[in-house]
């Protein structure tokens, strides 16, 4: 069973969880990233006793996004799909799979 404690200290939220024997701690903490993709934080973590950690990076998208196709584009492509369908104009689906193998 989980156990999730919050504690909010200035810009610094602390989370703790236990699970079974593994208990562990987050800080959320806000930083850059340099132009050698090093992470720098805005402020010092105060923890001791740590050798190693787990990072996760939350940053905002700009909208380069390759899958990011406009809805009516999406729409229109299913639209042809369907009614290619309705007309029996279909394909084996190893054919599609080659397809998608091939990008």
């Amino acid at each position: 069973m989980s156990k999730l404690k919050m504690t909010y200290n200035g810009r610094i939220i602390k989370r703790e969880v236990k699970r079974g024997d593994i208990n562990m701690r987050a800080i959320e903490i806000t930083g850059k990233i340099d132009e050698k993709g090093q992470l720098l934080l805005n402020e010092p973590l105060k923890v001791t006793g740590v050798d190693e950690v787990r990072v996760i990076v939350l940053f905002e998208e700009n909208g380069d996004d390759p899958d990011d196709t406009p809805t009516e584009e999406i729409k229109a492509s299913l639209r042809c799909a369907l009614q290619e369908a309705k007309e029996g104009k279909t394909r084996p689906i190893s054919e599609l799979w080659d397809r998608i193998d091939a990008e």
